[in-house]
Order: C-alpha cells, then structure tokens, then sequence
C-alpha cells in the first residue's frame, strides 16, 4: 500500500522536505505527482521524527509544491536486470537510451547491493589479458581486483578506457567474459566517442553501458556506478560470467557527493567533501570480487581525473586505500607523444604476483618484470645525469642503461591505442629490450632463463 501525501513543505535545490510522514525508510523511493500529471523520482535521504528529506533525481525546475502529492513506494531504488542487457546503452537511472524496447526483467536488484561475507571471497589469483604491455607485462591485472587508473586532465584516460574494454580478455576456451561500462559526468562527445568506438569494434556486443552525461541532475551521477555494479553482479553470480567494471570518472562522482552534502549542510570535511566518502567509495569498490563456489567474478577499472595532477588529493588518496594499486598515467610521456603514457615505476599493482608464472603467464614473467622495472629506474638515472654533466660523464654501461631507457620508453609503452598484444608479444618485446644490457647485468634472471630466453641486441 503506497503511502501518499500532500504536505510537501519546501524545496531547496534537488532537495525536497515532506511534513508529518509515517513509515517511511532510508533510501525509500518517492514519486512526486504534479497537478499536469508528470511524475519526478526521488530517494528519502534523511529522517527527522515525521519528517522526510528527500532527494529529486531530476532536479526541482518548474515543481510546484502546493499542487504536487508525494508518493512512498515502500521500496529502494531497483534494477531490471536480464541477459538481454548486452549490448545495450542505458542512462544513470537504468532506463534504456539506444532506441531499443525496454528489458524485460529476469530479476528486479537493488542497486545498493548485498555486502559480500569476508569469509565468501575468493582469493584473485588468475590473470587477465588487457593487450596492453604496461599493464600486462609490469602491473598485471587480476581476476577480482581494484585497479584504479590515476589520470589528470588533458590525459587520454578516455582512449585508455575504450581500448582496455575492446581488448581485456580472460584466457581459456571456455570463459564467458563481460564488460560494464559506466561513465559519469562525462559531455556528449565523450560518450558518443564511447559508442561508436564499441559499435565499430564489436566489442558492444559483450558491454553493458551506463551513461551519465554531464547536463544530467548530479544524483543520477551517484547511481550511476551503483547501477553498473548491480548489474555486473547479476552477470557475474547469477549467470557466471567474468565480468570487467570499467567506471569513469570517479572525480566527477565525487563531485556530485559533495554537491549534494552542501545542499544537505553538511559539515565539510577535506576540501570540502563529505566526511564519509571514503566509506561511501568504499561501499563502490569493495563491491569488485570472487566468491567461493561461484565461477563468476568482477573485476573493477575505476578511472579518475586527479584535481591539479595532485596524488594526495582526498579523491586518489582515498582510492588508494581501498583499491590494490593504481595506474599512473604521465603527463611527461603524453607530451612526447607516448601512448597510452602509463608511468610504469610509481604504478603498482599489489596483486600481480599472484596472476603470474608457469600455467598463468609464462614461467619467465616474474624474473623479466622485476629486470625492467630495475633496468628502466637505472636508464632514467643515467639520462638524467646526461642531462646535468653532459654524455661525457656517463660510463659505456650507463650509456646502455640511457639507451634502453629510451627503446622501453619508444617500444614497450608506446603501443597507441590501436595494437592488441598477447602475454607472448609483451613478454618477448621484454627479452628483446634487455638483450641491449650485457648477459651480466642482469642480475634478477636465473642462468636457466637466461640461457633459454636471452640474446644480444641486433641494431
């Protein structure tokens, strides 16, 4: 039974108080019925005794409150989730935006979601493939993980996203591999870039896409990510697929956060964001994962914009806690005409030893990655000592440690955002980068790799 009422009091911005309510939840969904018939959504935010705040996901323009009845539906915010949703384009609010008829629900989830019991989860110990060498060969992603790309503004997350969502891949013949897409806060030419790239690959076939532009009302913003997840978790543990999150741009929900909790005059905390959003990011990321006897997982990509290319501001520092890792893109290697431009040696993934060698990758990948990792810091020294003293200053050794910084740098993270390459192309481009130092340099590789995967440079 609906619980109706026209004591509608005031409306403040996208906030809406209803008077003298009884049996009214958190997080309960309200419509509001104008006089003309048209029909708002919202969600109860707060409640105070017998009254109701209450959060409009399509703004207040144009309401009128001394005609308008506000309805409580008993229930929270729900997706309508099926099978059918692959390949298909939907806004923030679930609601299909391609023109095509609506999905018919195999089950009706709420987008909060159900926390997974600790003792459930599964360890992410499989690896999987994005093509892309930087990630793949140094900073492995892992089947479950967080792994968060650190961007900035200017940089070409966008494209690194599209290409990580056309190319990522789990091997073996018989996985069903998914991705999610939802994007928040982005223009129009952002997320009809997204579109036609996944239209003209194919890959729109396997992605479900959920698009909040940048006009939209800033609480559709906030379901946006949850509306993705809800749906990655039915295809992940309902239908047993691995499912890949790919959710940009973590800033822009991060905005409309705190947006709402200064119409709601909430103390500030940092910078002026809400005190709990590390908890509510928390309650997004900790989403991703596997569970014990379920073959599905999902695996999360958040991608955020760091304000004035700033690693200690409160949005990645808080990311940094909750996710095992990150990706930094590098404004440096952009300028040089390097992409995708990932920063291989402040990027971490904290997993990647547990996605790697014999029967995951290749039994060399762990000796290689620690090799280039230790190569490429030992070349950038060396040219930054070229730069200051001069080439004269540095030995014959330092000389090829500067050149293989500059072949990795030209090479391995150079690809653009086109080439797909297996674990095979990446690792071999590996050994053929570190044939440019002496056998004796590198001191990470057993002789037993040594003798089956080295040889000499050839110019």
């Amino acid at each position: 039974m609906f619980k109706e009422y026209k004591t509608i009091r005031e409306v403040v911005g996208p906030l809406m108080l209803v008077d003298q309510v009884q049996g009214v939840s958190y997080n309960e969904l309200v419509e509001i019925r104008q006089e003309n018939g048209e029909i708002r959504k919202g969600k109860v935010l707060e409640i105070n005794g017998d009254k109701a705040l209450v959060q409009l996901f399509e703004g207040s323009q144009g309401l009128k409150i001394s005609t308008s009845k506000a309805r409580f539906l008993g229930r929270s915010l729900e997706l309508a989730v099926s099978e059918d949703m692959l390949g298909r384009v939907f806004n923030g609010m679930g609601d299909p935006i391609d023109g095509g008829a609506p999905i018919i629900a195999d089950m009706r989830l709420d987008i909060n979601g159900q926390p997974i019991n600790p003792y459930a989860r599964d360890y992410p110990n499989e690896f999987i493939q994005t093509g892309i060498s930087a990630i793949d060969g140094l900073n492995t992603l892992v089947r479950g993980q967080k792994l968060p790309v650190f961007s900035a503004s200017g940089l070409p997350h966008a494209q690194l996203a599209a290409q990580i969502a056309r190319q990522a891949r789990v091997l073996g013949n018989d996985e069903k591999f998914a991705v999610v897409f939802g994007a928040m806060g982005i223009t129009y030419e952002e997320a009809d870039y997204f579109i036609k790239d996944f239209n003209k690959t194919g890959a729109i076939d396997r992605t479900v896409m959920f698009m909040n532009l940048a006009n939209d009302p800033a609480i559709e913003r906030i379901s946006t990510p949850r509306m993705a997840l809800t749906c990655a978790e039915y295809l992940a543990f309902e239908k047993g697929m691995q499912v890949l999150v790919i959710l940009t741009d973590i800033t822009n929900y991060a905005e409309a956060l705190r947006e709402t909790s200064a119409a709601r005059k909430e103390v500030p905390g940092r910078r002026g964001y809400p005190g709990y959003m590390y908890t509510d990011l928390a309650q997004i990321y900790e989403r991703a994962g596997r569970i014990h006897g379920s073959k599905g997982s999902i695996t999360q990509i958040p991608i955020l914009s760091m304000p004035e290319d700033d690693k200690t501001h409160p949005i990645p520092d808080l990311t940094g806690y909750i996710t095992e890792g990150q990706i930094i893109l590098s404004r440096d290697l952009y300028k040089r005409g390097y992409n995708p431009p990932i920063d291989v040696l402040p990027s971490l993934s904290r997993l990647k030893d547990k996605g790697i060698g014999k029967g995951k990758t290749r039994e060399d990948h762990a000796s290689t990655m620690n090799q280039l990792f230790s190569a490429y810091a030992q070349g950038k020294e060396a040219k930054e000592l070229s730069a200051i003293l001069g080439e004269a200053a540095l030995s014959d050794i330092d000389k090829l440690y500067a050149k293989f910084a500059v072949e990795f740098e030209k090479r391995y993270i150079a690809q653009g955002f086109n080439e797909n390459r297996t674990i095979e192309q990446t690792l071999d481009l590996g050994w053929e980068l570190l044939g440019i130092l002496p056998r004796s340099e590198l001191k990470r590789i057993s002789e037993e790799l040594l003798d089956k995967y080295y040889r000499p440079w050839q110019d």
